[in-house]
């Protein structure tokens, strides 16, 4: 194949942050469609956007697009793909499925006539009738929408919000590629003091000292397509050099988590150590409005508990007020956070300054950004106090 076309999907809401995460890779030719990101590139761009995408939930490598509305031309179309460029023949290729809005909608009809072409479109190439399916994975997707299929190839295994630093987590922890995502959104930089007063298990700050110092997410763990024999090895060795060459480990981080649960802090301290950026985030238990600091500006970044559970509401509630409070407090840093309650702009007692829907999992939320006054020069800001977090 002379170029591949490659899909990282996304969650709803964050395709622009993923688009923007392929543009800064250099890749051009960017689609954005409803929870995807189509792009063009190579090999060398299928193990980057593995390596380098924060945000996105996974890459697959797509095969073919085409209108189908019986069986008969899924079959036939199928067919007609260039499956045996792309699959050896002792691989595994499992098909999984999808429809919505199709007439197509039995799924598991759908997964054994792909499966069927597929097979059909190898045996001319290897000269088989069967294959034992023994080597390495090559994970087939069908998704129809509208009569319109989609078959593509899962490049990345386990998603990539898999970062390999957390083992352990805290009740409902918030997903790597969400809070990186609102880290992004928030436009924080590594020279700038970073707060968030609802750690739990640690994965904001984490995920933000990871940005800070320009460390890959993908550095320390592996991924589905390291086995395929049509990716030249030293594609992914130099791959994988460029991570260690671009990382910041030196980077200065003034990034601090804070809970209320030494058990949860617990964990972040192990996770963050399993990450390798321990040095660079301090985690201190106290409650939020306990915080302290010097610094004229700054940014809050949270996800506070939403009161989903059957009695917590109006805990929570109390909670949001008290908050809205305590950030009067700071009338120059920024604060983003992210719930669930219809009602908390009103229970914060501010308006935000923009808000983006999304989903925590299957929990509708949305991102309340509140934009504090922009930070003075350098000069101006040279007589600044340094920090003063208030820990003991």
């Amino acid at each position: 194949m002379s170029y591949l076309e490659l899909i990282a999907t996304s969650t709803f809401g964050l395709e622009a942050v993923v688009a923007e995460e392929v543009k800064d890779l250099g890749y051009k030719d960017i689609k954005v469609e409803n929870g995807k990101v189509t792009f063009l590139g190579d090999w060398e761009a299928l193990c980057r956007a593995n390596l380098w995408l924060r945000v996105a939930d996974r890459v697959r490598l797509k095969v073919g697009e085409f209108k189908a509305v019986t069986f008969e031309e899924l079959f036939e179309q199928t067919k007609a793909l260039p499956w045996p460029e792309l699959i050896p023949g002792d691989a595994e290729f499992p098909v999984e499925g999808k429809s919505v809005k199709s007439g197509l909608f039995s799924v598991s009809d759908c997964q054994a006539i792909v499966k069927k072409a597929v097979v059909e479109s190898m045996k001319k190439k290897y000269r088989s009738q069967w294959f034992e399916e023994k080597g390495p994975l090559y994970k087939i997707e069908v998704a129809l929408l509208k009569d319109t299929a989609v078959l593509t190839l899962d490049t990345t295994g386990a998603g990539l919000h898999k970062r390999g630093y957390r083992e352990l987590s805290s009740f409902a922890p918030l997903k790597e590629t969400l809070a990186a995502a609102l880290i992004k959104l928030s436009h924080w930089r590594a020279d700038m003091i970073l707060v968030d007063p609802f750690c739990g298990s640690g994965t904001i700050p984490i995920e933000a000292a990871l940005i800070g110092q320009n460390v890959a997410p993908g550095m320390n763990r592996e991924f589905v397509s390291e086995s395929w024999p049509n990716i030249p090895r030293q594609v992914w060795r130099t791959a994988r050099k460029e991570t260690h060459d671009l990382a910041k480990f030196d980077q200065p981080l003034e990034i601090i988590g804070t809970d209320i649960n030494e058990k949860v802090l617990g964990l972040a301290r192990k996770n963050a150590f399993e990450a390798g950026v321990d040095q660079g985030i301090h985690f201190q238990k106290m409650s939020f409005n306990e915080f302290r600091s010097r610094k004229k500006y700054g940014k809050f970044i949270c996800n506070p508990p939403y009161g989903e559970r059957l009695g917590q509401l109006k805990e929570v509630e109390s909670m949001y007020r008290e908050l809205g409070k305590f950030l009067k407090e700071f009338d120059t840093w920024s604060y983003y956070i992210l719930s669930s309650h219809p009602d908390f702009e009103s229970l914060l007692g501010e308006r935000a300054t923009k808000r983006r829907k999304l989903y925590n999992g299957n929990i509708k939320v949305h991102y309340y950004q509140y934009y504090g006054p922009k930070p003075k020069k350098r000069k101006e800001r040279s007589t600044e106090v340094g920090l003063h977090t208030g820990l003991k």
